[in-house]
């Protein structure tokens, strides 16, 4: 039923097959998995048992009656999560559908681990999975929480697995974040360990506390800092170097020619969070530009929409871009006059 005046609609939507449990994990604890739909989409939902009403404008309305029954669907095999609701949405084309009204849908691309199936979600996602899958050597760009590193180790862990590589290696440059923190106590692996535990815990989802500690113990997973790498030659292995938006042009060339015959190459990393000293320029804004055309190497940037991370990290982001292209179009004002 639709209002041609207004542009409201109310669907009515049955969900089959009548499952009590099904039906409250689709609602969520107080009905919050409801309660965001409702407050993301601009709708309103109302529901008796299995039957929902969703009244609203009537693009928002066809979009949350999609969501709601592949939503139902997938709690025939799992417990949904807030997160799980979250992701939908977004997968749903949200941005579009503020701007333009179109949405999109996508099949979600799973990558096995032992611990957990990892999917893919969105456009640039499976794109950046795929571009894995195909290519030796991969940038993924793009803002924090986008799951650029994420996914590569979820890749790398699947490989692993099928023995298709013979270890992973997790690199980073140690550079602070923007803040000195002076000496720090312990060996060598005890002080570059705090830049390295993001890596870690992907790691121990995927596989497990006591299978990575076994898996590093025989060199089948090695974490390192960029440092490390220089002077080897790395054969039949999945690397991964994140944050390298902190990697000097010189660094970034050093590791780009550590790829030896079967390995993969991952570089990660977000140009918009460079923590080098100032005046020194990165190596990975270099890399885009010198390496853009080169045939075999994939380059997936990724953009605010695709922010898995609660809600509100993707405002920020978009609103810190706001702030800093209007402080670069002051400084231009300041430098014509």
């Amino acid at each position: 039923m639709q209002d041609a005046l207004s542009g409201q609609r109310i669907i009515q939507l049955s969900l089959q097959p009548l499952n009590s449990s099904r039906l409250a994990s689709l609602c969520g604890l107080h009905n919050d998995h409801l309660k965001l739909i409702e407050q993301r989409l601009g709708v309103s939902l109302r529901n008796r048992g299995h039957d929902f009403e969703i009244s609203g404008e009537a693009r928002r309305t066809n979009v949350a009656a999609a969501i709601l029954e592949q939503l139902y669907k997938e709690t025939a095999s799992e417990d949904l999560q807030l997160e799980t609701v979250h992701l939908h949405l977004q997968e749903a084309g949200m941005a579009a559908l503020e701007e333009e009204g179109v949405t999109e849908t996508f099949t979600p691309t799973s990558i096995r681990t032992p611990k957990l199936k990892v999917r893919a979600r969105g456009a640039n996602q499976q794109g950046y999975v795929d571009s894995i899958r195909r290519h030796d050597i991969n940038f993924g760009i793009g803002p924090a929480g986008t799951g650029k590193t994420y996914l590569a180790v979820a890749c790398a862990v699947e490989a692993l697995m099928k023995d298709e590589i013979r270890r992973i290696l997790l690199v980073r440059p140690a550079v602070e974040a923007g803040e000195k923190l002076g000496f720090l106590p312990g060996d060598l692996a005890q002080k570059i360990d705090p830049y390295l535990r993001p890596l870690y815990d992907a790691l121990y989802e995927m596989l497990g506390f006591e299978q990575v500690a076994k898996m590093i113990e025989k060199n089948l997973i090695e974490v390192a800092p960029l440092a490390f790498m220089r002077g080897r030659t790395l054969n039949n292995a999945y690397v991964i170097l994140d944050e390298s938006q902190n990697t000097t042009r010189e660094q970034m060339k050093m590791f780009l020619t550590r790829i030896g015959f079967g390995t993969t190459a991952v570089i990660t990393g977000d140009i918009t969070q460079i923590d080098l000293p100032k005046g020194m320029p990165s190596g990975l804004t270099h890399v885009m530009t010198v390496l853009k055309d080169v045939p075999g190497i994939g380059m997936t940037r990724f953009e605010n929409r695709d922010v898995v991370r609660h809600p509100l990290v993707q405002r920020i982001v978009e609103a810190y871009d706001i702030a800093e292209a209007a402080a670069e179009i002051e400084q231009q004002k300041r430098r014509s006059s």
